[in-house]
């Protein structure tokens, strides 16, 4: 009789397969909401830690050999908890902010988001990219860089709100003054001629002006220096090439044209039924800065760029409200063409843009 032995892989345990763990985190400055999916099974209910429990417990959940993915949403609280979370060793992504009430019941608490939060990430993790739109995470050295380019842009937009509000009370009492106004010499003789309560009113915003003045002129030529010596087309200056370069940290980013238009937030609006397609104002769903470095950038652009293509469509057109749409589009395609340009796709020479090295003496704009 012939006796056969069992084969030893019959005798072996299956392997447990590693549990995944979702957590759907709703972030505050001083807690943390986390809503808990184990697998495929229902979230279960959120609740509310503080920064160091919350922490302590995912550490507990990546110990004890789960894979754990975690989703939050970008705002204040910046990328601090997604770089701690990583060196945990969780697969975090951080998502563009929405609004999570798709039936519009006017109900929203920490912990709804949380577990819309982890409802979204399961099924992204599913394969359902359009769950959530996520939000790319600067590495250290590039959110230092671009901060210290919103700070000048803060900087730029008090000081304007300083003067408006001088200029307003001046047309107020019946007095149009030009908008240097608060500047020392303008200030010294306008002072003079006004009665003494309203220069009292005033000192305090001109003062406050001239000492942001003096903080954006310090901080101007850091910012140019973060983009260098790389050529530049010829109207854009150094310092709005390193705001945008601040903005977009990588155009190798973008895998085509359209991720491109789309982050600017340069696209029109579209409202289409049926046969009938209707198009309108730009969405504005992208990046509000880069935005409005590209359209100041197009009016430059039109004195010292003509041959540029966009730019010779928007010279022929002559009514203001056709102007104004040009120039959108126009901004749209120069987003386009700049990710060309740094990314080696096309040369400038074959976009219709000349470049220049450089320097304090390009026109430069805020």
């Amino acid at each position: 009789m012939l006796i056969t032995k069992h084969s030893d892989r019959s005798l072996v345990k299956p392997k447990e397969e590693q549990p995944i763990i979702k957590l759907g985190l709703d972030v505050h400055a001083s807690q943390i909401t986390v809503c808990r999916q184990e697998g495929g099974l229902l979230p279960q209910p959120a609740q509310k830690m503080s920064w160091e429990k919350a922490l302590a417990w995912i550490a507990g959940l990546v110990a004890g050999g789960a894979r754990v993915h975690s989703c939050y949403e970008a705002g204040p609280c910046g990328y601090g908890l997604h770089r701690q979370l990583g060196a945990m060793g969780v697969s975090n992504l951080v998502v563009a902010p929405q609004r999570w009430d798709e039936h519009c019941k006017r109900v929203k608490t920490d912990k709804r988001d949380a577990r819309e939060l982890a409802d979204r990430l399961d099924r992204y993790l599913r394969g359902n990219h359009g769950a959530f739109s996520l939000v790319r995470v600067p590495s250290e050295d590039q959110e230092q860089r671009r901060a210290l380019a919103r700070q000048r842009g803060l900087m730029v937009r008090d000081r304007n709100r300083f003067v408006v509000r001088g200029r307003l009370m001046l047309l107020a009492q019946g007095r149009r003054v030009a908008c240097q106004w608060w500047k020392p010499v303008h200030w010294i003789e306008l002072r003079d001629t006004l009665p003494a309560w309203l220069g009292e009113l005033l000192q305090p915003w001109q003062a406050q002006a001239v000492s942001l003045e003096k903080e954006i002129e310090a901080l101007t030529p850091k910012v140019e220096a973060l983009h260098g010596s790389k050529p530049i087309p010829k109207g854009i200056g150094t310092l709005t090439a390193a705001i945008l370069g601040s903005e977009v940290l990588d155009w190798h980013r973008f895998k085509n044209r359209r991720q491109v238009a789309s982050y600017t937030g340069l696209c029109p609006s579209e409202a289409s039924s049926g046969d009938k397609r209707k198009q309108g104002s730009i969405n504005r769903c992208g990046n509000a800065r880069l935005r409005h470095q590209l359209v100041e950038a197009v009016w430059r652009l039109e004195r010292w760029q003509p041959g540029y293509p966009p730019i010779k469509k928007l010279r022929k057109t002559t009514g203001v409200r056709s102007r104004k749409r040009i120039a959108v589009a126009a901004a749209r395609r120069l987003a386009i063409d700049l990710w060309r340009i740094e990314t080696g796709q096309c040369s400038a020479r074959k976009l219709g843009l000349k470049l220049a090295v450089p320097s304090l003496s390009e026109p430069m704009g805020e």
